[in-house]
């Protein structure tokens, strides 16, 4: 039987944090060649076990997490990472640079434990986190060279000729996975849930978080997001695949699960409702959240209180501004109204003031007409949390591509999400937003304090 690795690469970058992060992709994709080969996990991402035993803490870093590292009430916390030189486009850029998640030395010594392997699949995320998996490839083919690797992901997708220069031998552009399955000569079964048993395997560990995706792509055009380029247009996965996943992670002792959806609440009718109904029969118990932004429009009342019944915890929703004008130029997804609206279906239904919070992007190209500072003073006196989302510029995006004029975007360290609001605003106004967020925010429980 064939052998294959699945990666979740380490993170260089300014900042990242355990967002209920998973390498969902990755598992879906194994899970449909589930008992055709042996699969083991590496997850450089993983704070709390590992595939080989080892702890993350013990791999030599110097200010890593403790041997179980501390999670929030929701199974979110921080990554180990070491300081680490800033690369030389970022260099001007003044915040530490650091590398996030598990020494080098943990993957090399597992590679010769554990090896040799057929094939490794490296999941990718961020363009400007390809370091990290230059480094995995880079240690694949010193240690096992006959392995054949695999890319896939949104990097290889955005940024595919560059991610071709990296040495792999195979990347997958885009949701096609046509070209995987001829080029691994095996015949995949689309209705299997994700690997999950190898999370967390022979290891002391239960997997606690788990993440599930109830559709594909996206029907809007957002000025600024990549993802139908990406996962193209709207696709929901059959009924009883996410059932079915579901309550494989529930059995595996998972506590909160998060929702990878780009559009959760598009057509939810045919889509979320049967499967929150579906949930509650069978009485599945666990904690859900949404950390991709929910579009306020669609979030009734009647869906609100299903939500909150079925076990949702955590609502962050899409805002970015209350500047109608710069609404309707990135796409007319939500308005000011709608927010408000969908504010009030959620504390009607029960949610949690405190675990309801708005996205708005900080340093986007057309900044100059966004009302940010309004925007966040609105979202206040909703009565909810605010969280500024620093822009991105994604090549082949309209926003991104009129970011061209402050940066290249050939170099992917350039899509940096800390580095380009400094560019575009400057490191003291950046900090000033960010602080006056923070202020609004601890103001939620004390009305008038801001």
């Amino acid at each position: 039987m064939r052998r294959f690795l699945l990666v979740n690469p380490p993170i260089h970058d300014f900042a990242a944090y355990d967002f209920w992060l998973q390498p969902y992709g990755l598992l879906s994709v194994a899970g449909q060649l589930r008992g055709q080969a042996e699969f083991l996990l590496f997850d450089y991402l993983d704070r709390a076990r590992s595939d080989g035993g080892f702890r993350i803490a013990d791999c030599g870093l110097k200010k890593a997490s403790a041997a179980h590292p501390q999670s929030d009430r929701w199974g979110r916390g921080r990554l180990c990472c070491e300081r680490i030189e800033s690369p030389e486009p970022l260099k001007n850029i003044p915040r530490y640079f650091r590398r996030f998640g598990a020494a080098r030395t943990c993957f090399t010594d597992y590679l010769r434990e554990r090896g040799p392997f057929d094939y490794v699949l490296i999941q990718t995320m961020m363009t400007y986190w390809y370091p990290g998996i230059r480094e995995v490839i880079e240690d694949v083919r010193s240690t096992w060279p006959g392995a054949r690797i695999v890319l896939g992901g949104n990097y290889a997708t955005i940024c595919s000729e560059h991610a071709r220069g990296l040495g792999a031998d195979l990347v997958v552009v885009g949701s096609d996975l046509e070209p995987l399955w001829q080029f691994l000569e095996m015949t995949p079964d689309p209705g299997q849930p994700a690997l999950w048993e190898v999370v967390g395997a022979n290891d002391y560990s239960p997997l606690r978080v788990g993440a599930i995706k109830l559709a594909d792509g996206c029907p809007f055009r957002c000025s600024y997001c990549s993802v139908p380029r990406v996962y193209g247009g709207f696709r929901p996965r059959p009924l009883e695949r996410l059932l079915a996943e579901v309550e494989l992670l529930a059995g595996r002792g998972v506590e909160n699960v998060a929702f990878y959806d780009d559009a959760l609440l598009f057509d939810a009718q045919k889509v979320l409702v049967p499967f929150l109904k579906e949930v509650l029969r069978r009485d599945i118990r666990v904690h859900l959240h949404t950390p991709n932004a929910l579009n306020a429009r669609f979030l009734t009342g009647d869906l609100a209180r299903l939500m909150v019944k079925a076990g949702f915890k955590t609502f962050y929703l899409g805002f970015e501004s209350v500047s109608r004008q710069w609404q309707q130029g990135t796409g007319g997804k939500v308005f000011s109204e709608e927010l408000a609206q969908a504010v009030e279906h959620l504390f009607a239904a029960g949610a949690d003031p405190v675990d309801i919070t708005a996205y708005q992007i900080v340093g986007h190209p057309n900044s100059d007409v966004q009302e940010l500072e309004e925007s966040m003073r609105f979202v206040r006196r909703l009565g909810i949390r605010g969280m500024l989302a620093d822009f991105s510029p994604i090549p082949g995006t309209p926003d991104g591509e009129a970011c061209r004029r402050w940066v290249d975007l050939e170099e992917p360290l350039m899509h940096n999400k800390t580095a380009f609001p400094i560019i575009r605003l400057g490191f003291e106004e950046v900090n000033r937003l960010k602080d006056l967020q923070r202020a609004l925010n601890r103001s939620i429980m004390a009305p008038g304090a801001i």
